[in-house]
């Protein structure tokens, strides 16, 4: 499953995500996640799936490459790469949709991606159509 051929810049970000992914630290799921942003700035941030035995304790590896980007210094996300170990490229969760969002434009590309090579990549918009944002907290 390719949807679309991969730039290199994509397949740099997928291999990011999936060394990172072999450091999720994961002993009640057994299930790695990575993820790899390339900010605006051009910067490369990783960022793993961390359990905790409290499951709602843990984070997500979506979350986490965000929280490193931001401790970068970065704010704007120009794309994103998720992989896991599954038969299927597996979407970020909700929260990381909302996430992905706050700091991506409703154009940038998600490639999600399997150990086993196959992608499907969508844009913001596509992954969280109807987002919340800013302008929804405007006042007239």
């Amino acid at each position: 499953m390719s949807d679309t051929p991969l730039s290199p810049q994509t397949q740099d970000l997928i291999a990011l995500a999936r060394d990172v992914a072999g450091r999720a630290y994961v002993p009640y799921s057994r299930f790695h996640v990575g993820a790899a942003i390339r900010a605006g700035s051009g910067a490369l941030y990783q960022g793993c799936n961390v359990e905790n035995v409290a499951y709602p304790e843990g984070t997500c590896a979506e979350a986490g490459a965000i929280a490193a980007m931001i401790a970068g210094g970065d704010t704007t996300i120009a794309e994103i790469a998720v992989i896991a170990d599954s038969p299927d490229p597996v979407p970020p969760c909700g929260g990381c949709r909302q996430k992905i969002a706050e700091f991506a434009g409703s154009d940038v590309r998600v490639t999600m991606a399997t150990k086993g090579g196959a992608t499907r990549t969508v844009t913001v918009a596509e992954l969280l159509p109807g987002a919340f944002s800013q302008a929804h907290m405007d006042k007239v």
